[in-house]
């Protein structure tokens, strides 16, 4: 057994190579005790400088952040026209905050541009001609080419370093017009109707229970199940829209399975479409959360986070239809779908304000800093149920009798794993 004040050299963290397999093993283990000890040594030491210099502790941790696939997304160069496209990952806001700079620059530049003429073409006197003339000299020197400006493009450990906007809630005002022509049921001027869903499966489908709970996640909606039985009609998504418009329906879901687990999600939008494919995964009841409660009738509030593409605003647009605009507070309900690389989470909680404890936070803000008004209030949250993650896979164009005839858009079209869609 090897004693506890052992300490291996630092030769022993060196690579070596041997061809027998036992002393192999046992260099291994030197050296793997060796390196923690270094690893150990510097991070008591590490400790000791930071308890008496604390702002190094505080730099430390705003440098130490994690390369993830968030703070590495790329973004597409367009331009405003060009910038309303489904399949061009630009983020609106940035777009619409870069155009008035745009504009003024375009203008300073006019002002400027006479200015120049106006020095230029100005009539000087005959000393002056002379002067010019005679200054053609050995002494002359050609003007020095401008100096190169650094490159806007940032390195990756550089966008790391800055704050990250997962967290941030979709502006819907922000529509671009193009977008909002090429689908105008969706972004209509017009107050929105109360949305009255049709809930439906496939054929012959198992998922009676999910669609059920469906029923009390979205307002308003019905569940009418699909058979195939040989003595029915096997109606199709074309014919159930055609049915559930002319009973005043706004949308209709159509939940999918196999092996018994819900796999899909069809939204049509109607009367006229578009239609959007969603897949689904990590479905979760209600019932098997830990602490879950029961959720009431009340129209819940609706949350959307990080949508901030076109595709994503069409998206966020989608699931506000499905959602009364006027949310009944007395329930404390509020539904979440947030966005993370192109995964939308969705979530459902009751909420309760109450009194801070003693051992417990305060209110801390997107910036770090605490949240003045609150300070002694918490917020308490207890989920409903169901839970499940949604990718979007495709949008076609209308209510089609086959799917996939005609698409607006569709997934796994982009190779570049830093570039999301939503």
């Amino acid at each position: 057994m090897a004693s506890k004040k052992f300490k291996p050299s630092a030769k022993s963290t060196m690579p070596f190579k041997t061809g027998n397999r036992e002393r192999r093993q046992k260099l291994h283990i030197v050296r793997k005790k060796a390196l923690d000890n270094t690893r150990r040594d510097e991070r008591f030491r590490r400790r000791r400088e930071e308890e008496k210099d604390p702002e190094s502790r505080e730099e430390r941790l705003r440098q130490n952040i994690p390369l993830t696939l968030e703070r590495k997304r790329v973004w597409d160069e367009v331009d405003r026209d060009t910038g309303a496209g489904l399949g061009v990952s630009v983020d609106v806001e940035r777009l619409k905050r870069q155009r008035p700079e745009k504009e003024a620059e375009e203008v300073n530049g006019e002002e400027d541009q006479p200015n120049q003429e106006e020095t230029i073409d100005a009539p000087t006197s005959d000393n002056d001609r002379d002067s010019m003339i005679d200054s053609a000299s050995d002494d002359y020197e050609p003007p020095q080419a401008p100096a190169k400006l650094p490159s806007r493009h940032r390195s990756a450990t550089e966008r790391a370093t800055s704050p990250t906007r997962s967290t941030a809630s979709t502006n819907l005002d922000l529509t671009p017009s193009a977008l909002a022509a090429r689908f105008p049921t969706l972004f209509s001027t017009d107050p929105p109707p109360l949305p009255k869903t049709l809930i439906t499966t496939s054929l012959n489908s198992t998922l009676h229970d999910e669609a059920r709970l469906l029923t009390t996640l979205f307002p308003n909606s019905v569940y009418i199940p699909r058979s195939a039985h040989r003595h029915s009609h096997k109606y199709s998504v074309r014919e159930i829209a055609s049915f559930a418009t002319n009973r005043a329906y706004t949308a209709v879901l159509v939940l999918k399975e196999d092996r018994k687990r819900p796999t899909g999600l069809t939204f049509v939008h109607l009367p006229a479409g578009p239609t959007f494919h969603f897949s689904i995964s990590n479905w979760v009841e209600g019932k098997k959360l830990p602490g879950h409660g029961r959720p009431t009738d009340h129209h819940p509030e609706l949350i959307l986070n990080n949508f901030r593409t076109p595709l994503g605003l069409l998206t966020a647009h989608l699931f506000r239809t499905a959602f009364p605009p006027q949310p009944e507070f007395q329930g404390r309900q509020v539904v979440t779908l947030h966005n993370q690389r192109d995964y939308i989470f969705l979530r459902r909680h009751r909420y309760v304000f109450r009194e801070k404890r003693a051992t417990e936070k305060s209110v801390i803000g997107p910036d770090g800093k605490e949240v003045k008004g609150v300070e002694g209030i918490r917020a308490g949250l207890q989920e409903l149920g169901p839970r499940f993650t949604m990718k979007l896979r495709r949008i076609d164009r209308g209510i089609q009798r086959a799917s996939g005839q005609e698409w607006e858009w569709k997934g796994r079209m982009e190779k570049q794993r830093t570039k999301f869609q939503l």
